[in-house]
């Protein structure tokens, strides 16, 4: 006996619809292959045409972990010197290394890097590299070589301008082992490298300065709570903060990397970052096929009337 039941007829139902959807599909298989080659075509001259991108990368170990030295020295002594009323300051701190990664991604940091370097024509003008003559390729509708003139209307490009362009080369995170990864992108690998020894070199130098000067006014502070206080005990303990930040400063002054130091020399990178031409016409392709695989049910059942 034939089981007409409920269950049964839309299973077999859904078996019929499904091969109705095969049938559809071969009968117009000529038109989804002809219209995916298209799409194929398509993708492989957009792919050929994006400019290549190289990244420039590298590990930086702080090499200072707290910029609370005072204010830990002077928590220390500050429950003595309240007795004799000198007022010394709190505790408390940040870590130095958070603060340089702050100040690395800030826009007056960043403005000041570009002109005090002078990279508005590598930031603005520049449209690739030419690899057989390892050259960068300026566009010449924006910047004359010759001359050295800026050919758009505004002239320069404004400072705001080449932060965000100089912002989104940037791409720096913290690994767990506490190390900073920092790298910079360009259509060159060698002006890539170039910006990152600036860049790390920048950035040092200007938590030198911060530290020498912060130590210079702490100086000036102590030596004002000397003479505060004529207690032997206090005077002794603040001279010994004294020392302590001249020493400080003069280690900020003879050191080179004085916030990171490179894991290892920063290298020229040898291979594109991007484009991926190979992804960008597989997906392309496929996305083709997909499209004018709906296009051809719609159509098929848009004569059915079901739509």
């Amino acid at each position: 006996m034939r089981d007409n039941t409920p269950s049964k007829i839309y299973h077999e139902s859904e078996i019929a619809s499904l091969w109705e959807i095969l049938g559809v599909v071969w009968a117009g298989k000529l038109r989804i292959l002809a219209g995916a080659a298209v799409f194929a075509v398509a993708s492989v001259i957009y792919a050929l045409s994006i400019t290549e991108q190289y990244k420039a990368t590298v590990m930086l170990v702080p090499t200072q972990s707290s910029g609370g030295g005072l204010s830990a020295a002077l928590g220390r002594l500050g429950g003595l010197a309240s007795l004799a009323g000198v007022n010394v300051g709190s505790g408390g701190g940040i870590s130095e290394t958070k603060v340089a990664q702050e100040i690395m991604m800030s826009r007056s940091f960043i403005e000041d890097f570009i002109a005090k370097n002078d990279l508005a024509v590598e930031l603005a003008a520049v449209k690739g590299w030419d690899k057989e003559k390892d050259s960068l390729i300026i566009n010449d509708e924006i910047y004359d070589i010759e001359s050295r003139k800026w050919l758009q209307e505004y002239g320069k490009p404004s400072s705001w301008g080449l932060y965000k362009t100089f912002y989104s080369m940037i791409d720096m995170s913290e690994t767990k082992s506490g190390l900073t990864s920092l790298s910079i992108t360009h259509f060159s690998p060698h002006v890539s490298k170039r910006l990152l020894d600036l860049y790390v070199a920048a950035i040092n130098d200007h938590m030198r300065e911060r530290q020498v000067a912060k130590a210079k006014i702490n100086i000036s502070y102590l030596e004002a709570q000397i003479d505060k206080t004529s207690v032997i005990a206090i005077q002794g303990a603040i001279y010994s903060i004294v020392e302590d930040q001249l020493k400080s400063m003069m280690l900020a002054e003879t050191s080179k990397n004085y916030i990171f130091n490179p894991v290892g020399p920063i290298m020229a990178p040898e291979k594109k970052i991007s484009p991926n031409r190979t992804l960008i016409v597989i997906s392309w392709t496929a996305l083709g096929v997909l499209m004018l695989t709906l296009l051809l049910l719609f159509r098929n059942y848009y004569k059915k009337g079901w739509f």
